[in-house]
């Protein structure tokens, strides 16, 4: 747990004072509720039938073989229900807010996993839900959205500033502010002021706890776990059973973008563009312009490009218990490529971020040791990304032929098939 918020000289609460009191109130609310019989049980159904946890802990046989090196165990979140890690939080969250007589949720979505999961946990629990999401990640992330909205969430495209997700939650934050009265603000990742760190790192270590018990099933001995890290959700609930720990080293996988220049990036915890700073109502570890501004990112993976990082991440990166590494989208996409060939699994390619950092790994460890990466969620929704990447020819024949199908007005009608 954090110290009042604090992790280190990272976390707190820097809010306008109108949010103040929602945030005591929902600190208070999460306390008594991790205490209660009642809801933990409520949550472990939802959990098992809803989520269906545990996920497997899967060999990567083939995949070891081929490269050689330590035996390679793949945490597989993306068989969670909705596709990834995010929904752990969700459905806990969303309960949460029902029990404090919450009514609509709110959430911000980069990747659109977590918009996702929460769509489906308000569908679930008969909340109403809106999502905020930046244009360039509805652009890029079409099959997300169409999902969200049969799920009956309203999705808000920001235009604002660079149309991301930095974008998304300062318009989620607008929302709460004048809402809160019937509304949560269901944050996506491991940051925010106070008390949303702890509460995303409690709903996610369910990942961590489950790898944890697989583990030693097993009697694996465990060189590190990899994740990917953006704001930081499946890093922290994956690492946080074995912070406390001297072992196994513990790995995040930042966006390395196209280059190390800024904005060519989302790198925060190597290098030197990032720097302290107190964004969305926390502090931690920012990549800034030189005049203070909030910089611009870069990455193939919606989910990675976020110019933060968790301030429990980024205390931990400094005290040196969580390694920090970038990898470059080329490296991202040749991983994702690699596990799909090896083990017939796709990765997201922000867990193809952690792919390449767990390969590169492996390489050089002892045969007897194991690395363990998370697979926080799988490829589907990139399916835009990737198949222009992988096959261009093909993916432009395709989208021309649909697009003069949709001219040709051969639009499907609801529930009355072709026109």
């Amino acid at each position: 747990m954090s110290d009042k918020g604090y992790f280190d000289r990272f976390g707190g609460r820097y809010v306008a004072e109108v949010l103040r009191q929602p945030l005591e109130d929902l600190e208070r609310a999460f306390g008594e509720a991790r205490e209660d019989p009642g809801f933990l049980a409520e949550l472990e159904v939802l959990r098992r039938d809803f989520i269906g946890r545990p996920t497997p802990l899967l060999f990567a046989e083939n995949a070891t073989r081929e490269i050689g090196g330590a035996r390679i165990y793949v945490k597989m979140e993306g068989l969670a229900h909705t596709g990834a890690h995010k929904i752990n939080n969700a459905v806990a969250q969303a309960l949460l807010a029902k029990r404090m007589g919450k009514r609509r949720i709110i959430a911000e979505t980069g990747a659109g996993q977590h918009g996702l999961a929460t769509a489906s946990a308000c569908a679930r629990l008969g909340l109403e839900c809106v999502v905020y999401m930046g244009e360039v990640d509805v652009r890029r992330q079409q099959p997300n959205v169409a999902a969200m909205e049969l799920y009956g969430a309203r999705v808000v495209s920001v235009t604002a500033g660079s149309r991301t997700l930095k974008d998304a939650i300062n318009e989620a934050m607008r929302d709460w502010a004048s809402s809160f009265a019937d509304t949560h603000y269901l944050i996506g990742s491991a940051l925010g002021p106070a008390p949303f760190p702890d509460m995303v790192r409690t709903f996610q270590s369910v990942i961590g706890s489950e790898t944890r018990e697989q583990i030693a099933e097993r009697g694996l001995s465990v060189e590190a776990l990899v994740a990917c890290v953006g704001g930081g959700s499946n890093a922290i609930g994956f690492f946080s059973p074995f912070i406390a720990e001297k072992g196994p080293r513990l790995i995040g996988a930042e966006a390395g973008g196209v280059g190390s220049g800024r904005g060519e990036n989302a790198v925060r915890m190597t290098g030197t563009a990032a720097s302290d700073g107190i964004i969305h109502g926390y502090k931690s570890r920012f990549l800034v312009t030189e005049d203070g501004q909030v910089a611009e990112t870069r990455s193939i993976s919606a989910g990675l490009d976020y110019p933060g990082i968790g301030p429990e991440l980024a205390a931990l990166g400094e005290s040196g218990r969580i390694e920090f590494t970038s990898v470059r989208d080329g490296e991202a996409l040749e991983a994702l490529r690699f596990f799909a060939r090896t083990e017939g699994i796709i990765f997201a390619l922000e867990s193809a971020h952690a792919g390449a950092a767990a390969i590169a790994l492996a390489r050089k460890t002892q045969r007897d040791r194991a690395v363990v990466v998370n697979m926080s969620g799988r490829g589907d929704k990139d399916i835009f990304i990737t198949s222009p990447v992988f096959r261009p020819q093909e993916w432009k024949t395709f989208l021309r032929a649909e697009l003069e199908r949709l001219e040709r007005g051969e639009e499907i009608h609801a529930f009355g098939g072709r026109s």
